[in-house]
């Protein structure tokens, strides 16, 4: 009887891990067959080898990237390493990288693992830059000023909260607030490859300002990841990694927010960037998650960008812009464009400038 129960048993667990297992699989899109969309006028970024995981373009054509990210589970070429903010001027006809200095008394360069970014523009034009980052793999927002003339950024604040356990991307909103995404609910390695594996959905979007006001504004995500907003301030998009999908919320005044609708996209979305100008989400994609998680050097990850037009119509115009195997990059997370130039980072490798 005692034997028959353990078998029971563990029929019941393989199951139960084949089921999940076939789930995983999907999630991370492991059958999906990547064709080639090439653009002619494109070369890699000299100066950037560990990845550029996020980047923002400020009106003026200054373009902030972040790089050097070491996170778990995910390749590291220079793992011992801090990261940096690198600063490209795409108003110069053949731009280049800069390491930004970074300053201030509290600050430790030396434990600085950017991820997200974000920038917020004051009313005296005073550009602040928000950094997430894995000081010893805990969750923090740097706060930092931008000096233009002296090419540094001045670090003001870090920033802690409870409700900031697992920060992936943010969204600025205000000098200190923001919108910022949980990719995991756990914070214990072991429990979060449990999560990631089990498909749990418990990673969420938090609206946080310095004042008495910090909530969960939107939860139920598998792995919530890039987050951006529309030109015009009234919608919140999320990027849903696991999911395939990219989330529309409508922006309140007490800051809460409300779905709106939800676009399936037949890869894994990562980083949102929105045009300014035309109010188009540019989406740095991974066509193949597990290539991502578990790299192997022969067998790269792929890379893609999307284009997405009209998001709030009900027929929106979704475009494949660049899309490769993974012989030029590896593992895309974040596209962005001004005045007919395109940026495309990765998680932990090149970058790419390409010209329209």
């Amino acid at each position: 009887m005692a034997k028959l129960f353990v078998l029971t048993l563990l029929g019941l667990g393989l199951a139960f891990f084949k089921d999940h297992r076939s789930s995983y699989l999907a999630r991370m899109n492991t059958s999906r067959e990547v064709k080639s969309v090439e653009l002619p006028n494109c070369k890699l970024i000299k100066g950037i080898e560990t990845g550029a995981e996020d980047l923002e373009i400020l009106p003026n054509g200054l373009a902030f990237i972040s790089t050097g990210l070491c996170y778990p589970g995910i390749k590291s070429f220079e793992p011992d390493k801090p990261g940096k903010i690198l600063l490209m001027d795409l108003n110069e006809e053949d731009p280049t990288v800069l390491e930004l200095k970074m300053t201030g008394s509290n600050f430790d360069a030396s434990s600085f693992n950017p991820h997200g970014i974000s920038t917020f523009t004051d009313e005296d034009n005073t550009v602040y830059l928000l950094v997430v980052s894995h000081p010893d793999f805990k969750s923090t927002v740097e706060l930092f000023k931008f000096q233009e003339e002296e090419k540094s950024l001045l670090h003001l604040k870090t920033i802690k909260h409870e409700l900031l356990p697992n920060l992936n991307d943010l969204v600025a909103v205000g000098r200190e607030h923001f919108y910022a995404t949980n990719d995991h609910y756990f914070v214990h390695q072991y429990l979060r490859s449990w999560e990631l594996y089990l498909g749990l959905a418990w990673s969420n979007v938090v609206y946080y300002s310095p004042d008495d006001v910090q909530m969960v504004v939107a939860s139920g995500f598998d792995f919530a990841n890039g987050i951006n907003m529309s030109p015009d301030g009234k919608y919140i998009y999320v990027a849903e990694l696991l999911a395939h999908k990219i989330h529309v919320y409508e922006k309140h005044a007490n800051w809460t927010l409300t779905p709106l609708k939800s676009l399936d996209c037949d890869t894994l979305v990562d980083n949102i960037s929105v045009d300014p100008v035309t109010g188009d989400l540019w989406v740095g994609c991974h066509p193949n998650g597990m290539k991502i998680f578990s790299y192997d050097p022969e067998n790269p990850p792929g890379s893609e960008v999307l284009q997405i037009q009209n998001i709030l119509s009900e027929e929106p115009k979704v475009t494949v812009v660049y899309a490769e195997d993974g012989k030029v990059l590896h593992g895309s997370t974040v596209a962005s464009v001004y005045k007919g130039k395109m940026l495309v980072g990765t998680v932990f490798h090149k970058a790419l400038y390409c010209e329209f």
